[in-house]
């Protein structure tokens, strides 16, 4: 099992993960690429065209967004005003779609800098194995990729929170599901997905 990212030089980190473990986080990253880019919205039409920001921007889409309505999208890109709608649609109209372009970037970032270290993606997450049945894979970044991982991770979290709607000093609820609840696996998961962050921000100290 991984014993989390420890610093190299130059403000960068390394991590060695089973691949059981590396498959995993890639698994996660993939999910996050396709909640991101499915129901993307389609960029600024013709019939913006004179709209001042849209072009300074070079960003926007064909009028104000609304809220998403899957609450793990709405997690991973809140509303940037709270108690106003339709200021909140209309400066996703400007925001929305580069922020959906950063996040899923930054997620196959992560998968291909798993895949560069040796990870069997085409098994995917169900392939044969456990922990410790190989050498498993040796995860090196530079200070980008450190960020590029925290970023990823974050989103990662907040997602997998936000679906099995984890709470705050809600320990007991998930200790007495039974260990064969696919809940309290996936909640493990999301334990064990913070340690790794955890491990990789101490490697900034």
């Amino acid at each position: 099992m991984t014993t989390g990212f420890h610093r190299s030089r130059g403000g960068g980190a390394h991590a060695h993960f089973e691949d059981v473990e590396a498959r995993m986080v890639a698994s996660m990253a993939a999910q996050i690429v396709e909640l991101l880019r499915d129901g993307a919205p389609a960029p600024a039409s013709r019939a913006d065209a004179g709209d001042p920001l849209a072009e300074a921007v070079g960003l926007g889409a064909s009028g104000p967004l609304p809220h998403p309505d899957d609450p793990v999208v709405a997690r991973l890109l809140p509303d940037a005003y709270l108690d106003d709608a339709a200021d909140a649609s209309d400066f996703r109209r400007y925001t929305e779609p580069g922020l959906r372009d950063r996040k899923a970037a930054n997620a196959a970032a992560v998968i291909a800098s798993l895949a560069e270290a040796g990870t069997d993606l085409a098994g995917g997450l169900d392939a044969p194995g456990s922990v410790g049945d190989s050498a498993g894979v040796d995860v090196e970044l530079d200070a980008a990729g450190v960020d590029v991982w925290l970023r990823c991770l974050t989103d990662v979290r907040l997602a997998l929170g936000t679906r099995l709607e984890v709470d705050e000093d809600d320990e007991v609820r998930w200790e007495l599901l039974g260990d064969d609840d696919p809940a309290k696996a996936m909640h493990d998961v999301y334990d064990w997905l913070g340690f790794v962050q955890e491990t990789l921000l101490r490697s900034l100290g």
